[in-house]
């Protein structure tokens, strides 16, 4: 089902302010990137190939939320969207720590700010 422009949805009491996004986003960007080249830098050709198969898959679901929740209007298939990321991160930072442990925290934010953004999809496409 198809939903009102995001201007009208009913959103949670905890909905951040909207300026949050941007300033998360770019430091989680920041500490994935860093994290990305330590582990290619590190990893042996077996585990760097299968970093980067993880990597490029998690990137594309990272991607896909935004089309399908505000050009397409789906709440619920962007919530189920936002699941898939969160384990794809979670999947990324075990990865990363089998090459260098103090690297995978470089991407527990990351994860946890997708599981807030999946409960935050989810508690929207309830409202809507």
């Amino acid at each position: 089902m198809r939903t009102a422009p995001f201007t009208g949805l009913d959103k949670p009491s905890w909905y951040p302010p909207p300026q949050t996004f941007g300033i998360v986003w770019t430091g989680l960007y920041a500490g994935l990137g860093w994290a990305a080249g330590e582990v290619r830098a590190s990893a042996g050709q077996g585990r760097r190939r299968s970093f980067d198969r993880a990597y490029r898959l998690n990137l594309a679901l990272n991607a896909a939320w935004t089309p399908v929740f505000f050009r397409a209007r789906r709440p619920w298939l962007a919530a189920a969207e936002s699941a898939a990321l969160t384990i794809s991160t979670v999947d990324l930072a075990r990865r990363a720590a089998r090459v260098r442990p103090a690297t995978a925290v470089a991407l527990v934010p990351y994860a946890a700010w997708t599981a807030f953004a999946t409960a935050l999809t989810v508690s929207i496409a309830r409202r809507n």
